[in-house]
């Protein structure tokens, strides 16, 4: 399976979203971004390791880090392989005395715990070609690609707009995706990208 190398861009939140964030993936090779829907808690786990901020307790991914760091346990990489009814699926892939297995886990967990022990996180092409987005400069008007929540729900990027009512086309969606892209409003874009996803399925 083809695979792709990608690391973390940034965090998002809105005082909308519920609590959720987006964590947003770019790959390392090419232009483009991977925006996956993440509780407060995992978002907060992956924030605090990369702005190198130590708990005054270890959270559940310290906890793992210093287990693994005790039966000499080793995170080769993380692997989001899998997409299906709008939830990603991913693997960690860890070794032991030269036997390696891969662990089944949420994109949020399996990051969380890439950050700490410094592995690197890929993302299938598959994947990457179904939801990621690729940046480029548009036209407010020019559609843009769609992107999944780890729990499920296709959304697409636009700028803040009311949400479309349940009569609203295709073609409004994929514009207000746009906009909701350029603008950078993930969480807006990951609604849209679900509202579409909807239309397309009972069309």
């Amino acid at each position: 399976m083809d695979k792709v190398q990608v690391d973390i861009l940034g965090l998002s939140t809105s005082p909308h979203a519920n609590g959720a964030y987006a964590l947003i993936l770019y790959e390392l090779e090419g232009s483009r971004r991977l925006p996956i829907i993440i509780g407060g808690f995992e978002a907060q786990a992956i924030a605090l390791k990369l702005e190198n901020i130590k708990p005054p307790r270890p959270f559940t991914h310290d906890l793992f880090k210093n287990v693994a760091d005790a039966f000499d346990l080793h995170v080769n990489e993380i692997f989001i392989d899998e997409l299906h009814n709008e939830t990603f699926y991913a693997k960690v892939v860890c070794e032991v005395n030269g036997i390696v297995q891969e662990i089944d886990a949420r994109p949020s967990d399996a990051i969380a715990i890439a950050v700490r022990f410094g592995a690197p996180v890929y993302v299938s092409e598959e994947i990457m070609a179904e939801a990621g987005i690729k940046e480029e400069q548009k036209e407010e008007d020019e559609a843009a690609s769609e992107f999944v929540s780890e729990e499920g729900g296709i959304e697409e990027l636009e700028a803040p707009l009311p949400p479309p009512g349940p009569g609203a086309k295709l073609e409004e969606l994929q514009s207000a995706l746009a906009e909701a892209v350029q603008s950078e409003n993930y969480e807006e874009a990951a609604r849209l990208r679900d509202e579409i996803s909807r239309l397309r399925s009972s069309s």
